[in-house]
C-alpha cells in the first residue's frame, strides 16, 4: 500500500463509506445493522491486538479487560452527565459520545500501562498467562462491584437519539456508523503510521530480536509499554462503542472468549497485517450468522463446529493467515506481476515453439 493511500485518502474513504452507510440505513433491516457495527468493532479489536501481538511480537490474551475498563467507564459517565447535568441532544451529539470513547480509551491506556510496566519485562506464555489473568481480575470487580450493576449487569446505557437537522432527520445508527468508521480509519491510519516510524521500527526490531535490539540501544521494555498501551487505547474505544451501541453491558461479555476471539482475528488475519485483520474481522464476525440455516435446518446448532472446523483447515493450509505480514494492495500487485510474467513467458514459448505441419 503506497503512502499516498495514507496520506491523502483517508477522508475519500471516510465519505465514501459513510454513504454505503447511509444506504445500509434505508435498506437493512436493524439486525443487519447491528452486525455492521459489530464487525467495524471487532475491527478495531483486530488492528489494535494486531499491534502487540503482531508487530510488537508479544502474546496478549487480555484484550477483553482493556474493553470492559472502556465499556463500563464510558457508560458510567454518560449516566452521571445524564442525571446530573441533562441529556445531550442536537448536534452535540456526535462530538460528546467521541470524547467519552476518548476518555474510555484513555483510562483503558492507563489500565495498559501500569499492566503492562512489570508484566512485559516477562515474554511468550508467561505474558499471555499475565495478561489473561488480568482480563479476569477485571471482570471479577464488575461482577462484584454493585455501582455498576453487579451480575445483573449495567442497563439503560445512555446512547445518541435521531438526529433532526430540519426536514432532514439523522438516524442513531448512522450516527454509530460514522463515530464508528471514524475510529476504524484513526485506528488504521495511527497503527500504519507508528509502525513505519522509529517508534514503529523499535516495535519490529524486538519483535524480530530482542537481544539485538537491546545491543543497539533499543529500550525493549519501554517500546513494548508504547504499544500495550496504544493498543489498550483502542480496546477501550472499542468497548465504548460496543457500551453505547448495545445499551447493555454484562462482565460475561467481556469473558475469555472475547479476548479470543481478538486473537483469532490477529491469526487468521496475518500477524502484522492491518488489512488482514480487517478481512479475518469480517470472516468472524459474518461466518457464524451466515451458517444459521444450517442450525434451521438441523434443528441442532452445529454452526460453531463448522467454524471451528473451517478455522482448522485455514490454518492448515495457510498457517502464516491470509495475508501473512503483508497488505492486501501489496499482495494484489505482487499477483498481478506474477501473472504478467507468466504472460511473457507463454507468449515467449509460442513463439520460439517450432512449427508442426499439418497433416
Amino acid at each position: 500500500m503506497s503512502k499516498e493511500v495514507v496520506s491523502k485518502k483517508p477522508f475519500m474513504f471516510f465519505v465514501a463509506l459513510l454513504i454505503v452507510g447511509w444506504l445500509a440505513d434505508l435498506v437493512l433491516n436493524p439486525f443487519l445493522q447491528f452486525m455492521i457495527l459489530l464487525l467495524m468493532i471487532n475491527m478495531i479489536l483486530g488492528m489494535s491486538l494486531n499491534l502487540v501481538n503482531g508487530f510488537a511480537g508479544q502474546f496478549s490474551l487480555g484484550h477483553a479487560g482493556f474493553m470492559a475498563i472502556g465499556g463500563y467507564v464510558s457508560a458510567s459517565l454518560a449516566e452521571i452527565w445524564w442525571s446530573r447535568i441533562g441529556a445531550v441532544g442536537g448536534l452535540l451529539q456526535i462530538p460528546f459520545f467521541i470524547g467519552l470513547a476518548l476518555i474510555a480509551g484513555g483510562a483503558a491506556a492507563l489500565a495498559g500501562w501500569v499492566v503492562g510496566l512489570p508484566s512485559l519485562r516477562l515474554k511468550g506464555d508467561y505474558l499471555a498467562i499475565v495478561t489473561l489473568g488480568f482480563a479476569e481480575i477485571i471482570r471479577v470487580i464488575l461482577l462484584n462491584t454493585e455501582a455498576v450493576g453487579g451480575a445483573r449487569g449495567f442497563y439503560d446505557i445512555k446512547g445518541p437519539g435521531d438526529l433532526r437537522l430540519g426536514p432532514l432527520v439523522v438516524s442513531q445508527f448512522l450516527q454509530f456508523f460514522a463515530m464508528t468508521l471514524f475510529w476504524v480509519i484513526l485506528c488504521f491510519v495511527t497503527i500504519w503510521r507508528l509502525v513505519r516510524s522509529a517508534h514503529g521500527r523499535g516495535f519490529l526490531s524486538v519483535r524480530d530480536d530482542e537481544i539485538a535490539a537491546q545491543a543497539m540501544g533499543i529500550n525493549t521494555t519501554q517500546a513494548k509499554v508504547r504499544a500495550f498501551a496504544l493498543s489498550s487505547f483502542f480496546a477501550g474505544v472499542a468497548g465504548s462503542i460496543f457500551a453505547h451501541n448495545v445499551g447493555y453491558l454484562s462482565p460475561s461479555s467481556f469473558g475469555f472468549n472475547r479476548s479470543v476471539d481478538a486473537v483469532i482475528i490477529v491469526v487468521l488475519g496475518g500477524m502484522g497485517s492491518l488489512s488482514g485483520s480487517l478481512l479475518a474481522a469480517t470472516l468472524v464476525t459474518l461466518i457464524p450468522e451466515l451458517l444459521r440455516p444450517v442450525q434451521d435446518l438441523t434443528g441442532v446448532d452445529v454452526r460453531m463446529i463448522i467454524y471451528s472446523f473451517l478455522l482448522i483447515l485455514m490454518m492448515i493450509l495457510r498457517p502464516a493467515g491470509l495475508c501473512g505480514s503483508h497488505e492486501l494492495p501489496e499482495i494484489w500487485k505482487k499477483f498481478a506481476l506474477t501473472r504478467r510474467a507468466w504472460a511473457a513467458k507463454n507468449m515467449a514459448g509460442r513463439q520460439g515453439r517450432p512449427s508442426v505441419p499439418r497433416v
